[in-house]
């Protein structure tokens, strides 16, 4: 018996309105596809698990417990859109930052594939047959080096990033979708059929 299907989804950008650091529940607001995205995975019988690096910690924009806040929020919002969340995985480690305790180049943090790795061991994950959603090419390389396939979002800083730095990726996304909701779609559709 193989593991469980998996999409993985980043945060900021994919499911909520990227606002640079997220500093108050206020500013918390779901992408208008998001919730229905999130509602297709579960509805397929595959887990829905966040992945997101949080280096606001480490910049000392937040501390860390308003993290846990944040997702506690995310998750309401979702829930009381017929959705949820399986798991939620953060980083919030930065190589350079000036507060010690979070100076790491952490395995965690994307575009390494912890968080990913993670949840496979802790939720019986078939990573080669799950699909990494992201923004950003960070996102997709953790999806790649984990054995996922990646997809592109347009939202966020997705498509200012495919525009301003598309031609230099080593390698183009798997596919590319104009937000979440059309990723679950190819997902469902196109790449995850064979033995949903």
């Amino acid at each position: 018996m193989s593991g469980k299907q998996a999409v993985f989804f980043e945060r900021d950008g994919t499911l909520n309105v990227d606002v640079g650091y997220l500093t108050h529940l206020d500013q918390l607001k779901l992408l208008p596809r998001a919730a229905a995205a999130v509602r297709r995975v579960n509805e397929a019988g595959w887990l829905a698990v966040l992945a997101t690096n949080q280096a606001g910690v480490a910049r000392k924009y937040f501390p860390e417990w308003m993290i846990g806040k944040v997702h506690e929020r995310l998750q309401e919002e979702l829930m009381a859109r017929g959705a949820r969340l399986d798991a939620v995985y953060y980083c919030p480690h930065l190589p350079d930052s000036e507060a010690p305790e979070y100076k790491k180049d952490c395995p965690m943090r994307k575009p390494h594939p912890g968080m990913l790795l993670k949840a496979a061991g802790e939720h019986g994950v078939d990573l080669a047959r799950s699909f990494m959603l992201g923004d950003k090419y960070s996102d997709l390389q953790a999806g790649w080096a984990a054995g996922c396939r990646s997809i592109l979002l347009l939202t966020g800083y997705g498509r200012g990033e495919r525009e301003l730095r598309g031609k230099t990726w080593p390698r183009p996304p798997d596919w590319v979708a104009e937000d979440a909701y059309q990723a679950v779609e190819i997902i469902l559709e196109k790449a995850g059929g064979e033995g949903a």
